[in-house]
Parts: C-alpha cells; sequence; structure tokens
C-alpha cells in the first residue's frame, strides 16, 4: 500500500513538472505567433495578403472540386478547367470553360462557399475583424480605461501621501511642486481612453453590422427565391426538367447574385427565365446592394440605426469613417454621388439596349411587360455580375462596346466635384516622403487600361493560329470582351458558335461554355492572372500616374 501511495506521490510530482515545462514552453511559442500575426496585420501590405488568401482559396476550391464527383460519368472537366472554375468562383468572375450542368450537387456546394468567402463584402468583413481584435494590441478597452483608472488612483494616493507629510513638515515646498501630480495630464489620460473605446465600441459594431447585412440579404434573398421557384410551375419544370434541387438553385443564385458573381447552376444562365419577370425582379435589387450601393446602403442603414437607438458608437462611425479604416464606409456626399452615379449609368444603359434590342431576335416571344424587365436586367447585370437573360452573341456590337465600358469601370465609379474632393491633412514631411516612396512606385507601374492592352496581345499570340482559321469567332473584340468581362469579375461572354466557323468540323459541338472554353491552355492561365489582378485592382488603381502624354 505504501509502495502505491509514493509511486501516487511520484506521478503527481512528475505531472506538475510537466505543466510548468509545458507553461513555459507554450509563453515563447504563442508570443513568436502573435508577433507572426502582428507583422502580417501591421507590417505586410494588404495586397500580399489578399492575394495569398485568394491564391490558397482557389487551390483548396480545387481540390475539393476535384475530389467530388462529377453529375455524370462520360465526361469529367479536365484539371486546368477544374482549377480555372475555382479561380473564376473565387475571385466571383463567372467565367467558365465547361458547362455548369456537369457539376454535381456537391460540387455547386463547393461553389457557393467558395463564391461566399470570396465576395467582396465577405473579404471586407474579415478584415475589419481582424482590426478589431488587434486593436489596442489585443488588449479589450476595459482592461486599458481599468490600467488608467489605476494609475489615476495612484497619483491621488501619491496627492494625500505628499499632503499628510506636508502637515507633519516632512517635505519642503521644493518637493512638493516637482512631485504635484498632474491635473492635466489625468484629464488628457481619461480623455485619450474613453476616445480608443468609444472606437473600439464603433469597430465592433460595425463588423456586428456588416455580418447582420449579409445574413439577412442572404437569408432573406434565398428565403423569397425558393419561395417563388416553389410557387410557379415554369420556374419549377425548369428545375425539375434539369435535375436541380431548388434549395441548392436558391442559394447557389443569392449567393452568386450578391457576391456580384454571375453563375448560376443552368448550361443557359438566366436565358431559361427570361420569361419569370418575378424572380428577375427579386435579384436586380440583391445585385445592387451587394456591389455598386453596398456604402449607400450601408451608411442609410447606420444612420436608422443612429437614429433609433442613439447610441454613440452609429454616431462615432457617422462622423468619422475615414479612421474606422473601412474602404467602403463613405461620406454622405459621396455616398449619395455614388448612388446618382449608379442610376444614372443604368438609365442611359436602359435607353440604349431598349432602342436598339425591343424588336430584336433575343427578344423574340416577350411581352412588353417581360421586355421591360428582361432590359433592366441585362443591363444592371453589366456591371460586376454577368448573369443574363440573352445571347451576347446576337446583340448589336453597339451594345457590346457599351457593356465593355461598364464592365472596365471600378464598382465605385462616380461623379464627383472638385468642390466636394476629400483633402488629405498631415505633416508636410510625411507628406513629403510618401511622395517620394510614390514617385518610385509609379515610374515602374502602368495603368490598367495598359495591362489589359499587354494580356490581350499575349492571348493574341497564344490564340494566332486560331484566328488565322476561324476568324468570325476568334477576334479581336471577342477576345477583348473576354478578358476585360475576367479584369471587371462580371462573366460576360460571346461564346462560340459552330456555324460561324469558315471551315466547318464534323465534330464540333455548341456548347453553353464562355469562349475562354475554346482556348489553349495557356491562354486559359493568362485568363486565371487576369482575373486575380482584376480580382485586386482596387490596390493599383493610382499606377501610371509618372507616364504623361505630351
Amino acid at each position: 500500500m505504501r509502495s502505491f501511495t509514493g509511486f501516487g506521490r511520484k506521478l503527481e510530482r512528475f505531472s506538475n513538472h510537466s505543466r510548468i515545462k509545458a507553461a513555459c514552453f507554450n509563453q515563447p511559442y504563442h508570443g513568436l505567433l502573435y508577433s507572426c500575426f502582428r507583422f502580417l496585420v501591421f507590417k505586410v501590405n494588404p495586397f500580399w495578403i489578399q492575394l495569398a488568401y485568394f491564391l490558397v482559396l482557389s487551390l483548396v476550391g480545387y481540390g475539393a472540386l476535384n475530389m467530388s464527383k462529377s453529375r455524370t460519368d462520360s465526361f469529367r472537366p479536365k484539371n486546368i478547367d477544374m482549377f480555372f472554375t475555382s479561380v473564376s468562383a473565387a475571385a466571383v468572375s463567372s467565367m467558365s470553360t465547361v458547362e455548369m450542368e456537369v457539376f454535381s450537387n456537391t460540387q455547386l456546394i463547393v461553389m457557393t462557399v467558395l463564391m461566399l468567402v470570396g465576395g467582396e463584402v465577405f473579404v471586407s468583413m474579415l478584415g475589419l475583424q481582424l482590426r478589431r481584435s488587434m486593436f489596442w494590441k489585443q488588449q479589450s478597452p476595459e482592461d486599458r480605461t481599468d490600467s488608467v483608472s489605476n494609475s489615476i488612483s495612484q497619483y491621488s494616493l501619491t496627492s494625500k501621501n505628499i499632503a499628510h507629510q506636508t502637515e507633519l513638515g516632512s517635505v519642503t515646498s521644493s518637493i512638493l511642486e516637482i512631485e504635484k501630480p498632474d491635473t492635466d495630464l489625468e484629464g488628457n489620460i481619461k480623455s485619450s481612453s474613453n476616445s480608443e473605446s468609444l472606437k473600439y465600441k464603433a469597430t465592433r459594431c460595425l463588423g456586428y453590422m456588416v455580418l447582420g447585412y449579409l445574413l439577412v440579404v442572404h437569408i432573406g434573398g434565398s428565403s423569397l427565391v425558393s419561395m417563388y421557384v416553389s410557387l410557379v410551375p415554369s420556374a419549377k419544370k425548369v428545375l425539375e426538367t434539369k435535375g436541380i434541387s431548388i434549395q441548392t438553385f436558391s442559394v447557389f443564385t443569392v449567393v452568386s447574385t450578391f457576391a456580384n458573381c454571375g453563375f448560376v447552376p443552368t448550361n443557359e444562365n438566366m436565358i431559361v427565365f427570361k420569361k419569370n419577370s418575378g424572380l428577375l425582379l427579386l435579384l436586380i435589387p440583391q445585385i445592387l446592394v451587394g456591389n455598386t450601393l453596398y456604402p449607400t446602403c450601408l451608411r442609410v442603414l447606420i444612420w436608422v440605426f443612429h437614429k433609433i437607438t442613439k447610441r454613440m458608437e452609429f454616431n462615432y462611425i457617422l462622423e468619422n469613417y475615414k479612421e474606422m479604416g473601412y474602404s467602403h464606409l463613405l461620406s454622405g456626399v459621396y455616398c449619395s454621388l455614388l448612388a446618382a452615379t449608379v442610376f444614372g449609368f443604368l438609365l442611359v444603359q436602359f435607353i440604349l439596349f431598349c432602342s436598339m434590342e425591343w424588336n430584336s431576335e433575343a427578344m423574340d416571344g416577350l411581352s412588353s411587360y417581360q421586355k421591360f424587365v428582361g432590359s433592366l436586367f441585362q443591363v444592371v447585370n453589366s456591371r460586376h455580375t454577368g448573369e443574363y437573360i440573352v445571347d451576347l452573341s446576337t446583340i448589336s456590337s453597339a451594345i457590346l462596346v457599351l457593356f465593355v465600358v461598364m464592365m472596365y469601370l471600378p464598382p465605385y465609379t462616380s461623379f464627383l466635384p472638385a468642390r466636394y474632393e476629400e483633402k488629405g491633412s498631415g505633416n508636410g514631411k510625411a507628406s513629403e516622403k510618401e511622395g517620394k516612396r510614390r514617385s518610385i512606385l509609379e515610374c515602374v507601374l502602368v495603368s490598367h487600361l495598359s495591362y489589359l492592352a499587354i494580356f490581350i496581345i499575349l492571348i493574341c499570340i497564344t490564340e494566332r493560329q486560331k484566328l488565322k482559321d476561324d476568324p468570325l469567332n476568334f477576334n479581336v473584340l471577342n477576345i477583348t470582351i473576354e478578358v476585360i468581362s475576367a479584369y471587371g469579375n462580371v462573366g460576360f461572354s460571346s461564346g462560340y458558335s459552330c456555324k460561324r466557323q469558315l471551315k466547318a468540323e464534323n465534330s464540333c459541338r455548341d456548347t453553353w461554355a464562355g469562349f475562354v472554353g475554346r482556348w489553349s491552355n495557356m491562354g486559359k492561365f493568362i485568363l486565371i492572372v487576369v482575373m486575380f489582378f482584376g480580382r485586386l485592382k482596387k490596390f493599383g488603381m493610382k499606377g501610371g500616374k509618372a507616364w504623361k502624354l505630351s
């Protein structure tokens, strides 16, 4: 019995010793991880962080798509097509090299996740949560306030001790002057603490609002689309014929629409639903609130919550939108002008599209109301979404050129008069150093139009033989549409038609895959680079200023 007791004591000592050693080992290990984390967040350029994020996301998506079975065993996409699809979903581009109906329900779910976590609102929310987690070196404002109050209490105790010693005559007046607590310093500390605490709470509040924004749009949108498809026989019949689940279609389409990706589980995209005007009207608001009108909707939402709750955090967000460090949080004037610009572009496109295509072959079989809603849906999608109800190869060249211009414009393009431009303020020396740093960068960088011209030239080189043999399909306009669409993360494509071949091939079969599906592997790889470039274009919008045309 004593031997068992002795053994138990030894085991207890050994376990305590092991815990102490493990704690000593974990402390520097966690410190190293924390230092690396801080380095990535504060020292590494956000461009490299997001590039790594999308690369890893695309590779993970490729692995998941490759491991999942396709819908049919007779046809399975090639590895390059699987990776292309993964990049297209993660970069919310919706460029396709194969038909959508070859993917199984599991693969559609994988693509849904890729579109969700690759969407701009979700990525910006991650950055916001990361910023909040690193706020004040991962110390909560309550802890920091406690430490400040402790220091202030120590000041007050010192003051009381000095006063007590003065009464006893043991402290001279000179020492009193030196050791007298600085009341101004206390006030500054309290003011700084309150400001930082409010900023932390505002950042946390903004993060919750963006998360709620995402959840409400996705859950509400999916429910409405599912309800519509279930209640309207014509829409339900399309999905039953194609063997697509209503729930999968609803969630997939809403996530794709809100993220401005443009993928739809059907081969024909939304052409099969062009007579279902109700479904198109449900998707139009989700297109706008997920991209071009997101800053405006977010600011209106914050303003409404401020009016209802009267909380200081919402007022702080509205008045200090720059200090929040959230790029989608814009001033009230900018949001108003942005909304006006968006609707102005839509009006111009709508008028031109209706005047050119109202009686065209693409609109055959539609009533006037269906043409009106379909035209509105088509022009709304020309800026960064890419869903369509007409075959782009059948519409006029003038409209295609207009769509190319719209696809090229960044999402927050707006008319901003000079008097509303926000002038930066700061230290002269700092701005001078920043100017020197920028001048070196700008000497290397060129404008985005120059990069796009380079990409188009490279693709013309890789596809030069097809440009000679099949000029009606492989022409510079179609290649330009594909490149600009990939850059704008839109997904519009002119497609490929066997009827346009000068030398008819018996093995040629028309498909609903994008024009890029007929390119060589090198051409597809170049377009993958274009999709990444377009997804991260916000980091290089100021390039090319060093080049002067005179």
